[in-house]
């Protein structure tokens, strides 16, 4: 940590962040330098990191990296600025509860956990698991609990894939997320009808090529936005050009 701003206070400022009418527009970021690169822009409030990147730069699938490695990375990424930083977790790993006890000690003060389509009241029990941790280490923890009944819902309609969000998002605020992050929000009327019935400030949506707007995800009544691997990849592409002009 590079200030005297604890974590307590990191939490309290990003929880305040995601309660604020505007929304919360987070970066994701993969390593330290990528971090320290974003945090020191004058707009940025709080920092994401991105699963999906962690794992690209250190040879992992998408979420096949070890508990361990990714609580490491997350943890010097936290440790390295005095921003808030909320890590991707995946889904919690085994235990969920513990996964979130051990980011908290690396200064750690969100995260993202996927629900991955578990039986309703298992999902909703992981969250609980969650909650409960961070309440015992006096964190006030914001969870962007991820439900991907819109990505995992099969050949279901739309209506229902969009109710059964709503569902296990109502459930997880109820056990203390901050907010429900539903990938694959991405047209207005599908936006409308998930506020509605989350309430305002609770939605947490992708932001990419193709997506709303951030500022009207904002007058829709979102709370926050990310950018998932869509930062490193572009990253990448300018890295890719460069090199291609060198030869």
């Amino acid at each position: 940590m590079t200030s005297g701003t604890t974590i307590q206070d990191k939490a309290r400022t990003l929880e305040a962040l995601h309660q604020a009418p505007e929304i919360l527009q987070v970066v994701n970021v993969w390593d330290v330098i990528s971090a320290k690169t974003i945090a020191d822009l004058p707009g940025t409030r709080a920092l994401a990191t991105a699963g999906h990147s962690i794992a690209a730069s250190l040879g992992y699938p998408d979420g096949g990296m070890p508990l361990d490695t990714a609580l490491e990375a997350a943890g010097r990424i936290a440790q390295s600025v005095d921003l808030p930083v909320s890590a991707d977790l995946d889904d919690g790993y085994d235990e969920p509860g513990e996964t979130v006890r051990r980011a908290i000690g690396l200064g750690i003060v969100g995260a993202n956990v996927e629900d991955r389509m578990r039986p309703f009241d298992e999902a909703v029990a992981r969250v609980r698991a969650i909650m409960q941790a961070a309440e015992a280490e006096g964190i006030a923890f914001q969870l962007n609990a991820r439900t991907d009944a819109l990505l995992r819902g099969g050949d279901a309609p739309i209506d229902e894939r969009i109710d059964e969000a709503i569902r296990r998002g109502r459930a997880f605020l109820d056990e203390g997320a901050a907010v429900v992050f539903v990938p694959g929000a991405l047209e207005r009327p599908h936006v409308e009808r998930i506020v509605e019935g989350l309430g305002r400030g609770k939605l947490s949506v992708i932001g990419f090529p193709g997506a709303l707007p951030a500022k009207e995800y904002e007058e829709l009544g979102v709370a926050r936005i990310s950018y998932g691997p869509l930062t490193q990849r572009v990253a990448l592409r300018a890295l890719r050009d460069l090199g291609e002009s060198l030869y």
